[in-house]
C-alpha cells in the first residue's frame, strides 16, 4: 500500500538516538534539551494541534527526574517525556473511568497557557512528528507504570538507559519496552466490507474486526483465525497493507486485506455484540454521518484509514 506510512501515528523519521540513552542524564543538563509532558495517559499542548515542549529547569517537572525517557534528538538537542501523574487537579476524580470521548483538558498552574489533552482526541490534529513523539511517549511510559517489578524475580526494577529499559537488581534481568501485534482487518466479499462492534461500545459505533497474534503465529493466520472465531467467515488469501502503532496501551496494529469465503454471519456473542456486511455505497453514507444504524470509525485510527483508503479503490 503506497500511502500506508501516511496513517496517523505512521512516523515523521525522528532519530531516537539510541546510541545516546546511555548519556541522557547528561543530555538533559544541556541548555538547549527540552521535554514533553504526560498526566495520566494525556499529553501537554499549546493550543489544538501542537505539543508544549518546556525546559528541563520549568518548575513543573520538579521531582520527574526519575521519570524521564529519552525520546530523541531535534536537530541537535535532546527531546524527553516526563511524567506528573501524581498531580491531581482541583475537582479531579482519580476514580473516574475510561471514556471513548474525553474532550476535556486540565490546566497545570504552572504551565497556564497549555492543558492535558487526551491523545485520541487530538492525534488528527497533530503534526507526523508530535503524533510519533507522544505516541512514543504514552506507550514507554505505560510500559514502565506496568511493569515496575522483575517478571522473573518480583523484586522491584529501576529504569535504565534514557528510559528504554529496566534492570533488576536482585537477579540482574534486564527487561525493555514491549509492543503487543494486533492484526486489523479489511474483510470483503464483492463490494461488501465485514463490520463489527464490541460490547460496551458507544451507540452505532461498529469498526474492522481486530484481534491479538497468538505466539506461534503469522499475521495471515491470526486473520482467519480471529475472523472465523468472531464472525463465522472463514477467509483465503490474506495480504499486509498498513500498520499503525497504537499507545493505548502498547499495540502496534498490522492492516490486513483478507478475501471472504462464505457470507454467513455467526458470531461469538463472548467476543462481539454485533457483526455485519455492509456495501460500499452504504459505507459512503457512513463517512457522511447519514448512515442509520452506523457511526463511522474514529478518525485516526487505522480501521477510518483502511476503510477511506478501500471506498477510494487505493488499498494497491
Amino acid at each position: 500500500m503506497r500511502n500506508a506510512e501516511t496513517v496517523t501515528f505512521g512516523g515523521s523519521g525522528l532519530d531516537r538516538a539510541a546510541h545516546l540513552r546511555g548519556q541522557a542524564e547528561k543530555l538533559a543538563e544541556q541548555p538547549d534539551a527540552r521535554t514533553i509532558l504526560l498526566w495520566r495517559g494525556k499529553i501537554l499542548m499549546t493550543g489544538l494541534d501542537q505539543l508544549c515542549r518546556l525546559p528541563m529547569i520549568a518548575a513543573i517537572l520538579e521531582g520527574t527526574s526519575a521519570d524521564l525517557i529519552l525520546l530523541g534528538l531535534e536537530g541537535e538537542s535532546p527531546l524527553f517525556a516526563a511524567d506528573i501523574s501524581a498531580w491531581v487537579p482541583d475537582g479531579f476524580n482519580p476514580s473516574a473511568g475510561f471514556s471513548f470521548s474525553d474532550d476535556t483538558r486540565q490546566v497545570h498552574p504552572d504551565v497556564p497557557d497549555a492543558g492535558f489533552a487526551d491523545i485520541r482526541a487530538v492525534m488528527t490534529c497533530l503534526s507526523p512528528r508530535d503524533a510519533e513523539l507522544a505516541a512514543t511517549a504514552k506507550a514507554v511510559m505505560e510500559w514502565h507504570r506496568s511493569h515496575r517489578f522483575c517478571a522473573r524475580c518480583g523484586a522491584e526494577s529501576a529504569a535504565m538507559t534514557g528510559g528504554w529499559q529496566r534492570d533488576c537488581a536482585a537477579c540482574g534481568s534486564h527487561h525493555f519496552p514491549r509492543t503487543d501485534p494486533v492484526v486489523i482487518m479489511l474483510i470483503t466479499n464483492g463490494n461488501n466490507v465485514l463490520m463489527g462492534r464490541s460490547p460496551g461500545w458507544p451507540e452505532g459505533m461498529y469498526s474492522l474486526l481486530a484481534g491479538f497474534i497468538e505466539p506461534g503465529e503469522t499475521m495471515e493466520a491470526a486473520v482467519r483465525r480471529e475472523v472465523f472465531e468472531e464472525s463465522g467467515v472463514r477467509v483465503s488469501d490474506v495480504r499486509y497493507l498498513a500498520s499503525q502503532p497504537w499507545p493505548f496501551p502498547a499495540s502496534l496494529m498490522f492492516g490486513c486485506a483478507g478475501n471472504a469465503l462464505n457470507s454467513d454471519i455467526t458470531i461469538d456473542p463472548s467476543e462481539i455484540e454485533d457483526a455485519l456486511w455492509v456495501s460500499r455505497e452504504e459505507m459512503v453514507r457512513v463517512f457522511a454521518g447519514q448512515h442509520p444504524k452506523i457511526n463511522p470509525a474514529r478518525k485516526g485510527a487505522i480501521a477510518h484509514f483502511l476503510l477511506e483508503n478501500w471506498l477510494a479503490d487505493r488499498l494497491d
